[in-house]
Order: C-alpha cells, then sequence, then structure tokens
C-alpha cells in the first residue's frame, strides 16, 4: 500500500514540477503515473546497484553523493519514458531530486507518520 502512496505522491510532484520549470516537461497525469512507476521499478533494480558503487564517494561527501544517484535515476527514467517525460541535462534532474526528496520527507513526517500512529 505504501508503495502505491509513494507512486501517487511522486505522480503528483512530478506534475508540480514540470509546472514550475521549462527544462523539464511532461505530456500528462498518464506520463507522470508511468514515469513514477518506472522510477520507482528503478530505484529497487537498479539505485542499490548505484549505492554500492558509490559508497565511497557517498561516505566522503556525507551522502550528498545520494543526490547524484537519484538524478542518475532520474535521468535514466528520462531515457525509458521518450519524449512524454523530458528532463534537460543533469543540472535539472539533479534539482528536481533534491525537490522531490525535500517533499517526500516533508510528506513522510506531516502526513503518513501521523497517520499511522493513530
Amino acid at each position: 500500500m505504501r508503495w502505491l502512496l509513494g507512486i501517487g505522491i511522486n505522480s503528483v510532484l512530478f506534475m508540480a514540477i514540470a509546472g514550475y520549470f521549462e527544462d523539464f516537461y511532461l505530456e500528462g497525469f498518464g506520463s507522470a503515473l508511468a514515469a513514477s512507476v518506472i522510477l520507482a521499478v528503478l530505484n529497487i533494480l537498479v539505485r542499490p546497484i548505484l549505492i554500492l558503487l558509490t559508497l565511497p564517494v557517498t561516505v566522503l561527501t556525507l551522502g550528498l553523493f545520494l543526490f547524484v544517484v537519484n538524478a542518475i535515476t532520474l535521468l535514466l527514467t528520462d531515457g525509458i519514458m521518450g519524449t512524454a517525460f523530458e528532463i534537460e541535462g543533469f543540472g535539472m534532474a539533479l534539482l528536481v531530486a533534491v525537490l522531490m526528496a525535500a517533499v517526500n520527507l516533508i510528506i513522510q513526517k506531516a502526513v503518513i507518520k501521523p497517520a499511522s500512529q493513530k
């Protein structure tokens, strides 16, 4: 259930971010939903391998390199989705990764955790 909730939240985030930045293009909510599912699958399959390969750099940067790993998974999602989901450049992917991490953290702490404590 949490997996589906995460996909829904990421879809809405993709739509919101696409509305604010010209370098981030999305065809519609269907594309956002598909990109969110692909991103979730990549986070399960590819992200652990990337984290393992970049562990020394991640330790040296005190975990900040994980934003770069998240940006890489976003660019992989862009490559899989084709023209329906476009991120123009690594800088935009990094910005989207940071924004998504911040908003997901806020939603986790403010909405999901208090609801599960009842």
